[in-house]
């Protein structure tokens, strides 16, 4: 700013053709002061006092330089008009007024010894000396920079001027005495003039004491505003660099605030996320509910049709028993026959003896020529019939191989078909646990990734709860610096109040004196006006400033508190959040321990399923073997049966030809048919004693069996029950 001052032009126009003050416009360094006072948008009003105060204190520089340039000017002229003669030693300037007056009476005495030499060293030397203090006016005003003291350098500046004005009127009146030194009238009144211009210097000497004990006085009071203004500017700077930290701080919170929030989304997203997995392995265990169910379903059909293949096999049995009561009840029936015609054949052997006895005997030729034809005719029937029991023979024989085929490509076939249902069964049940583990391998592979990232974002908590409290210490420590510097400043605010209150008082009381003892000051009231005008706009603004302060430190106050509050709500979302994934993580763990549990179920399900159709595998291959055993030992029976019927038959044939044909024969012949009857019922016996040995022996392992049937059937009913047990065990623990 002295630069400034220092480098401006020296060379001004008179007091009449100066522009007025508002014509003045802002040097390059007041518009970069606004530049980089607009950097900082929380400072607009300070902005503004500054470049008026800034701009007040450019136009008083001028005003001073041209002022001072005119007094150089005026001074200058005076002492080019003055005429070069030899000026006598004269008394010093600090002369009192009863010197002055004493030595009128001398001054009157030695009138005519008096040259002609007018008193012009005198006022050349008080032009000197007033140029003299012009100069150190000079010096102090380049020193001074505060708008305040303006004024007094201008009084005296005029001051000045005045008290050369009245000098140079006085030298034309001292040059037109020493035209007419004769008069002495005049020359009393040139004494009378001098003496007064004496009194006046004299009093304006006492006036310039005054004014430079009030200018120092002023000039300390103007450096310690200079320094409360200089603190005020340290303290403004450090409020907006504190102001500027809150800022920063405030755009940091803001930034973590939206980090939160972009956080708080992502876990809220992760936790739809995790939701609607737990939805998927809540849908999937459904699922695999249904599956069992199916599976138990088809179990059940399984074993309702391994009930029913039983019962259908107890029921075979029943009517094979029937069956054997049935041959029993035959054969009973068939040795009551052969009892009936042994009866008959006795009966009749009596009643063929009687005839024999009573008939008469034939020639041994004829004899044997009847016999021999009906040998012939009997052999030949015999044959015939042997033949045609032959046939038939091979035609039953062939229908029961062709029978036999039928049944063992049914039994292939049925067979094929169970296994294929049993291979079907086996490749879904496999197919099913192939997706089960499958499924939980992704399970758990997801349930790695959720620890990892539940992990990280603990990490994340953490770090965001340690900045929480970093940022906590941070901004109590910036309250506590802030309420310190608050209270400070305001101690500041209200000694600079105090001192502004003295300094307006005396100002005024020294104005009040100064328009009375000074005309010439009269002029100048109106830019002290202007002045005050100034202090009161700086006083408002002072006010306006305060103001801002306290509600700069209330809006600062509101942020902190809603800041805290949101990082009370943050905090308490973050708790929140830790709580669900507490209970996420716990959930996860009891369907976790609920799908072991499932799982050893299953594993145990499917073994003891595993175990029971191996069980069911076995039954049934031992019923059909039973089966075989029984149809064979069946058909073995029936064979028998109808080779005992066929001789039957035969036999009775045979009695009846031998009946016909033996009435007329010899009783060698009915000896000889006697002992082949006699045979043939003893071999009968033997066979039916064995048929009947077999059949007894049929019966005791059909007992058997029929006894392990309702033993396996007890035990299925017992494991049926267990399992059901156990089925509706899992059905109220799921």
């Amino acid at each position: 700013m002295e630069k400034v001052v220092d480098s401006m032009p020296m060379a001004a126009p008179p007091m009449d053709v100066l522009p007025p003050l508002e014509q003045f416009t802002s040097t390059p360094e007041d518009n970069v002061l606004t530049s980089l006072l607009s950097v900082c948008p929380s400072s607009e009003p300070e902005k503004i006092n500054h470049e008026n105060d800034f701009q007040n204190e450019m136009k008083l520089q001028k005003l001073d330089d041209q002022i001072l340039q005119l007094l150089n000017e005026t001074s200058n002229s005076l002492i080019d008009n003055v005429p070069e003669k030899d000026l006598g030693p004269k008394r010093d300037a600090d002369i009192t007024s009863e010197s002055d007056y004493g030595n009128r009476k001398e001054y009157s005495r030695k009138i005519p010894r008096r040259t002609k030499i007018p008193y012009y060293a005198r006022t050349i030397q008080t032009i000197k000396h007033h140029n003299k203090n012009n100069g150190a006016f000079v010096s102090c005003n380049r020193k001074m920079r505060q708008p305040y003291l303006k004024d007094l350098y201008v009084r005296s500046s005029l001051v000045n001027c005045n008290v050369l004005r009245d000098l140079d009127e006085q030298k034309t009146d001292i040059i037109k005495v020493d035209k007419s030194v004769s008069d002495d009238n005049t020359y009393r009144s040139l004494l009378e003039q001098l003496d007064q211009e004496r009194e006046m210097r004299w009093k304006a000497e006492q006036a310039e004491k005054k004014l430079m004990d009030y200018i120092d006085e002023l000039l300390k009071q103007a450096s310690e505003k200079k320094d409360v203004h200089s603190l005020a500017l340290i303290t403004t700077d450090r409020l907006k660099d504190v102001i500027f930290k809150e800022r920063h701080s405030k755009a940091q919170l803001e930034i973590i605030v939206h980090r939160l929030q972009n956080e708080v989304k992502k876990l809220t997203i992760e936790l739809m996320k995790a939701q609607d997995q737990q939805e998927d392995h809540i849908r999937h265990l459904r699922t695999l509910e249904k599956a069992l169910e199916k599976m138990e379903k088809q179990k059940a059909q399984q074993q309702q049709a391994q009930m029913r293949l039983i019962q259908e096999v107890e029921l075979k049995a029943s009517a094979a028993d029937r069956e054997i009561n049935l041959l029993r009840t035959s054969l009973h029936q068939e040795k009551e026959q052969v009892q009936q015609l042994h009866e008959l054949l006795a009966l009749k052997e009596e009643e063929h003896r009687k005839e024999i006895e009573t008939r008469a005997f034939f020639s041994d030729a004829e004899f044997q020529d009847a016999l021999a034809k009906e040998m012939s005719k009997e052999e030949r029937k015999h044959e015939q019939e042997v033949k045609e029991y032959q046939e038939k023979i091979d035609i039953l024989n062939q229908q029961y191989l062709d029978l036999e085929n039928e049944f063992r490509i049914a039994l292939t076939v049925e067979a094929r078909r169970f296994k294929d249902n049993q291979i079907n069964t086996l490749e879904i049940l496999i197919e099913d646990d192939k997706q089960k583990s499958i499924q939980i391998e992704i399970l758990k592979h997801e349930k790695t990734q959720l620890i990892s990232e539940l992990a990280a974002k603990e990490s994340l908590i953490y770090g965001l709860r340690t900045e929480r409290k970093v940022w906590g210490h941070e901004l109590a420590h910036q309250g506590s610096s802030l309420a310190q510097s608050r209270g400070k400043l305001e101690a500041q605010i209200e000694s600079l109040c105090r001192e502004n209150e003295s300094l307006r008082k005396s100002h005024e009381s020294d104005c009040d004196a100064l328009r009375i003892k000074c005309k010439i000051i009269e002029d100048q009231t109106e830019t002290i006006r202007k002045l005050k005008d100034c202090l009161q706009e700086k006083d408002d603004q002072v006010k306006l400033l305060q103001e801002k302060i306290t509600f700069i430190e209330k809006c600062t106050q509101e942020q902190l508190s809603e800041k805290c509050s949101q990082l009370d709500n943050v905090i308490e979302k973050l708790e929140r959040h830790n709580e669900r994934k507490e209970k996420l993580k716990q959930q996860l763990k009891t369907k976790e321990l609920e799908l072991e549990e499932i799982r050893k179920a299953y594993s145990t399900l499917n073994q003891k399923w595993h175990d029971k159709g191996e069980l069911l595998c076995h039954l049934e291959t031992q019923v059909k073997e039973v089966k075989e055993k029984f149809e064979n030992k069946e058909k073995k029976l029936k064979a028998e049966r109808d080779k005992s019927l066929e001789l039957q038959k035969d036999a009775l044939e045979k009695l009846q030809s031998m009946d016909d044909a033996f009435k007329k024969q010899v009783d060698a012949i009915v000896e000889a048919h006697q002992a082949e009857i006699i045979q043939l019922t003893n071999e009968k016996q033997k066979y039916i004693e064995c048929a009947n040995l077999k059949v007894q022996q049929v019966e005791e392992e059909m007992r058997g069996l029929l006894e392990e049937t309702c033993k396996n059937k007890k035990i299925m009913e017992g494991k049926i029950k267990q399992l059901a047990c156990a089925l509706s065990e899992i059905q109220k623990e799921m």
